[in-house]
């Protein structure tokens, strides 16, 4: 894998920069759809290429390992030649679910055994299982086993929780590295930084991690609940101690304010279930703000969806049609939601990019901060 900064912003942190992996390169920042069985829901393979425009999309290791299952995904030659998708793929761990499935789950040093929420089998992940499965799925990036800690927790929580991600860390890379890829392309390991809300634990992960030298790194345990100003906190005191020549990707975020405020931080790579899972419930993201297509307002509204956005579906569709799909729960109106937010998203890291190499990022960013969370 290659990472390569081509131009940075003269008012920020913000950087721009391709990485290449076997499936593809990849422009920075980038926003990566989350596919979480294989699959980014209501969403065509082809739209995500030809409407979307996304470069790089994320599959969840707990949902596949799960169902289909290892056994399908190796018989198909991997989740690229399962779903039909051909660019590169990001797997995240299972670590988050470790964090959401808490009832469902008991966390020792050797791993974690959990229940299946599909019919109440019992499984344990360890990081040296987590890497083969990762293997097995094909995914150019491949995550590091950790645990995402709760927002709020005590420090001492934190604290061990993030000791432990460490020591799981160097049985990741141990085991990663005597281990070959399955489908005969290159894949990449990304440990991840954890340490709660406090500043002296992030500070030591982002220290431990960078001193690993692998290919990327991540930030992970944030947009749990915690205030977003302490996001920034956070992610800013990491990005600074993390190497300034690898790609850093923030878990999990977020909100369109949340991606622009982070790349200006040196960010880039983001995923998030947001743009998604708010469509099939009628928010739609915006060149201008945010609109809840459900509210009267928008019954006669013949115009586009977003004409400043381009695309077949933000300009064909109108916010009155939609309007009725949603109401009146049709399944097109889930996927014309979602192909439209995903668009987007798109739309929005690939505009900073053109910012960041016209040195205008950071005030154009804060014009798109204000509007961009303004409610239509």
């Amino acid at each position: 894998m290659q990472f390569k900064i081509l131009a940075t912003d003269s008012g920020s942190k913000a950087r721009t920069g391709t990485l290449t992996t076997g499936h593809g390169t990849i422009e920075t920042p980038i926003f990566m759809p989350v596919g979480t069985a294989g699959s980014v829901k209501a969403v065509h393979q082809r739209e995500l290429n030809e409407d979307i425009n996304a470069q790089i999309i994320l599959g969840n290791t707990y949902h596949l390992y799960l169902r289909p299952g290892l056994d399908v995904l190796e018989t198909a030659g991997g989740l690229h030649k399962f779903n039909g998708w051909d660019g590169p793929i990001l797997t995240d761990s299972g670590g988050y679910q470790v964090y959401s499935l808490s009832d469902m789950r008991k966390i020792k040093e050797e791993g974690v055994k959990f229940t299946s929420h599909i019919d109440g089998s019992k499984h344990e992940f360890t990081p040296e299982n987590v890497m083969d499965i990762q293997r097995s799925i094909g995914a150019d990036i491949i995550m590091a086993f950790d645990e995402c800690t709760p927002y709020p927790c005590e420090y001492d929580y934190a604290h061990n929780s993030m000791e432990r991600t460490h020591r799981w860390l160097q049985r990741c890379i141990q085991h990663f590295d005597r281990t070959e890829p399955k489908y005969g392309y290159h894949q990449s390991l990304f440990p991840i930084v954890q340490g709660s809300v406090y500043k002296d634990l992030r500070a030591k992960s982002a220290e431990f991690i960078a001193a690993q030298g692998r290919e990327g790194n991540a930030i992970g345990g944030l947009s749990v609940g915690e205030p977003a100003e302490m996001m920034y906190e956070m992610t800013e005191l990491v990005c600074d101690i993390l190497p300034y020549d690898k790609p850093r990707y923030l878990m999990g975020v977020g909100t369109p304010a949340n991606i622009l405020e982070n790349i200006a931080l040196g960010v880039d790579m983001f995923d998030c279930v947001m743009p998604t899972r708010n469509a099939r419930n009628g928010m739609l993201f915006t060149t201008e703000g945010i609109i809840n297509i459900r509210n009267e307002k928008w019954r006669n509204e013949h115009i586009p969806v977003d004409p400043a956005l381009g695309g077949y579906v933000s300009t064909f569709y109108t916010r009155a049609y939609l309007r009725h799909l949603i109401h009146s729960k049709e399944i097109l109106g889930a996927q014309i939601a979602s192909i439209h937010n995903l668009t987007f998203y798109l739309w929005l890291v690939k505009e900073a990019r053109e910012q960041i190499k016209a040195g205008t990022f950071a005030s154009w960013k804060n014009i798109m901060v204000q509007k961009l969370m303004q409610k239509l």
